[in-house]
């Protein structure tokens, strides 16, 4: 007795092949699949997209300072803050991150995450700018203990 085909097995064969690409082959993909795909993972209707954000810290023109951030689903992700050394303990970095938080309340963000070393001048930072750790990432980056912060917005 034959078994049925199953509804994946495709009826030719095809072969697929993994490649490295840069980023903007595949925004198309994400922009056409992302909310189908975020719907499985998180087993709920997904409505939201996310927002990328650059703020810059300028003097004279030129940029002293970045903070990159992410917006989705009423969360901010910090990615980034780099201030150039010539110019840090001079409240640029709190200015930034001020900065961004106001941004992410007025998209009604509920709490600001970001991943820091977990023995660093930066958790010392963002200590002091009121995040709080989340938890302790065991070996996670560069086999460093990575603390995941947040900070309540509303």
């Amino acid at each position: 007795m034959r078994r049925p085909k199953s509804p994946r097995s495709p009826v030719h064969e095809t072969v697929v092949e993994i490649e490295i690409v840069p980023p903007e082959r595949t925004t198309a993909f994400r922009l056409e699949h992302e909310r189908e795909a975020l719907s499985t993972q998180w087993n709920f209707p997904v409505v939201w997209h996310e927002q990328r954000h650059e703020f810059a810290a300028t003097e004279g023109g030129c940029i002293v300072g970045v903070l990159g951030l992410r917006i989705a689903a009423s969360l901010a992700h910090l990615d980034s803050l780099i201030v150039a050394p010539e110019f840090r303990r001079r409240g640029i970095g709190r200015r930034l991150l001020a900065r961004a938080e106001t941004f992410a309340n007025y998209y009604n963000c509920h709490k600001m995450t970001l991943e820091a070393a977990a023995t660093s001048a930066a958790r010392d930072f963002f200590e002091a700018c009121a995040y709080k750790t989340e938890a302790i990432l065991p070996q996670h980056t560069w086999k460093l203990d990575v603390a995941v912060m947040r900070k309540f917005l509303l």
